[in-house]
């Protein structure tokens, strides 16, 4: 596969703010340092709640590509309380529910990379990726260059799910997303 040249990418990853350390310690992580920014509209944070917050990816893999974190700032799930794992699924649960109804998503792609030999780009804290799908969303750069196109305007998808995520209660959420 043809790699698409992103230096902008490795100063994010690779900076002191986001080590690629399995133990980097919670100051030196960035998803630690834009939580408690409170800059949500910068970074993209569509929701906080109890246990767990959720943003856009700032480098998608997929349009309406989203992070799920929980504020505890660990490399592991195992680390994680019940209640933290719990509502980092249910919160993935909710976050499918509002890309189907938001971005008309017809599939997704859901999963946790643990660990650099996982292909964890900031493996210090773990964190869910919810990539939302369509029929037919590839293009000719894929299959002829290697190469996957994402035309999406993180700061108008922002504003468009946001009011999705000022909605999430966890009771009840499918009745609320379908209202709108």
């Amino acid at each position: 596969m043809k790699r698409l040249y992103a230096p902008w990418r490795s100063a994010y990853t690779k900076s002191v703010h986001s080590s690629k350390d399995d133990s980097a310690k919670k100051v030196d992580c960035v998803f630690c340092q834009q939580i408690t920014a409170h800059k949500d509209e910068e970074y993209f944070i569509l929701g906080r709640f109890k246990h767990t917050f959720a943003l856009l990816n700032l480098y998608p893999y997929n349009a309406g590509h989203i992070l799920l974190l929980p504020y505890t700032h660990t490399a592991e799930l195992f680390a994680l309380t019940h209640d933290e794992r719990t509502e980092l699924i249910e919160l993935a649960s909710i976050t499918q529910l509002i890309l189907k109804k938001a971005l008309v998503a017809q599939g997704f792609n859901v999963g946790l990379n643990q660990g650099k030999a996982a292909g964890a780009g900031i493996p210090s804290h773990v964190h869910m990726h919810i990539l939302p799908r369509w029929i037919g969303d590839t293009n000719f750069l894929p299959l002829l260059a290697d190469t996957k196109q994402i035309s999406t305007n993180l700061g108008e998808l922002y504003q468009q799910l946001l009011p999705f995520f000022k909605e999430v209660t966890f009771q009840h959420i499918k009745e609320k997303i379908d209202e709108k």
